[in-house]
């Protein structure tokens, strides 16, 4: 793949529209337009597996101009960001050609496939200067933050165990089938690479520190679905050792019964615990030894880096979609020359895909796995 490369559009003109172009119309691309229609982008172009999909989807969603191909709306002159929302595979080639052609990029997770490839793509982005961004979203929940200014400030004292775990049930049935359960689209991992990535993400973001160390068994139930060969994993188990000789459980499926998102993570310190459930995300869990307690979101209260992702008052629920639209915020303002707090960048995609490596290998040879950088 080959593309002209043209100057992005952005200036230092704050007032300046930025032009979105999306490669990808599915779920997660229609996830990105709405936030970038929310945060008042032009939906320049849109790009699919063929243009008649492409055509359907600018109609569906209101872009501008559907583009005939991917290589195409990266070229265009008309597009300053590029949202890649195609299947694992095709990221690091999507990515790669975007930032040559000056373009800032914002691709789904995984960032790459291959440890190389997530490599090669940072080393880029930060040769070009242009902003890099990869949705790992729960980061941008308010109660998220709140919890993460907690541990900063001490409230937890010593961190001593965490138990997390990322469960869902799309894959329960063996005729439930998915183009991620494919090497060759969706990567040698799937459970872990898709969610537990997630997982591992907001763990070491909320704990400010990162695992050092790790011990996985992985567990595929189906070795077909959809008349082809599943070539990687359902479920995953792990344990871990964080930089402060803290350990904990995590576990990841696919396949567990009435879960749909069950993401949560549950830090114990020498004071107090903590712990926040995705599909709660209004609340947050605080323990103690003699009293535990609820505490809801409300901007009045709270940490300022929570507070400034609360666009509504207390008791006017948010959820998946407002934390994706304050992640897209956060990205078009560092477009713009700011420098947001906490935004997760290509470095913390190669990250997930350096502890996709060891659990893989983990997993497949039985010893502890050194992921300290």
């Amino acid at each position: 793949m080959t593309t002209e490369v043209s100057p992005s559009r952005i200036d230092a003109d704050t007032r300046t529209a930025i032009s979105a172009g999306i490669i990808g119309g599915g779920f997660m691309g229609r996830v990105h337009a709405h936030a970038a229609r929310v945060n008042a982008a032009r939906l320049a172009e849109i790009a699919a597996s063929t243009p008649a999909r492409a055509a359907a989807y600018s109609d569906e969603l209101g872009f501008e101009a559907a583009a005939e191909s991917a290589d195409e709306l990266i070229a265009s002159p008309d597009v300053d960001i590029v949202h890649i929302c195609t299947p694992n595979g095709t990221h690091a080639l999507l990515a790669a050609a975007a930032l040559a052609a000056g373009k800032h990029v914002i691709c789904e997770k995984p960032l790459a496939v291959a440890v190389a490839d997530a490599e090669a793509l940072t080393a880029q982005a930060d040769a070009a200067g242009l902003v890099a961004a990869v949705p790992f979203v729960y980061r941008y929940h308010p109660m998220v933050r709140e919890a993460r200014a907690r541990v900063a400030r001490g409230d937890l004292g010593m961190l001593l165990s965490v138990d997390a775990g990322y469960l869902q049930d799309w894959m329960l049935l063996p005729t439930d089938d998915d183009w991620r359960a494919t090497s060759a689209a969706g990567g040698s991992s799937r459970a872990f690479a898709d969610i537990g990535s997630h997982l591992c993400d907001l763990l070491e973001f909320i704990a400010g520190e990162r695992i050092v160390r790790l011990s996985a068994r992985t567990r595929r139930i189906f070795d077909e679905r959809g008349g082809r060969a599943v070539e990687n994993e359902d479920i995953v188990a792990i344990l871990v050792e964080t930089a402060s000789g803290a350990i904990g459980t995590l576990l990841i499926s696919q396949m567990a019964a009435g879960r749909r998102n069950a993401l949560t993570v549950e830090l114990h310190g020498s004071n107090e615990s903590l712990r926040f459930d995705q599909e709660n995300p209004e609340r947050l869990w605080l323990g103690g030894r003699t009293e535990s307690r609820v505490i809801v979101r409300d901007p009045a209260t709270a940490a300022p880096d929570s507070a400034r992702l609360q666009p509504v008052p207390a008791g006017h629920a948010m959820g998946y979609q407002d934390a994706f639209d304050n992640f897209i915020a956060d990205a078009y303002a560092a477009v713009r020359g700011e420098a947001p707090e906490g935004m997760p960048v290509f470095a913390d995609g190669l990250r997930a895909a350096r502890l996709t490596e060891a659990v893989l290998e983990s997993a497949a040879s039985g010893r502890w796995i050194e992921t300290g950088e």
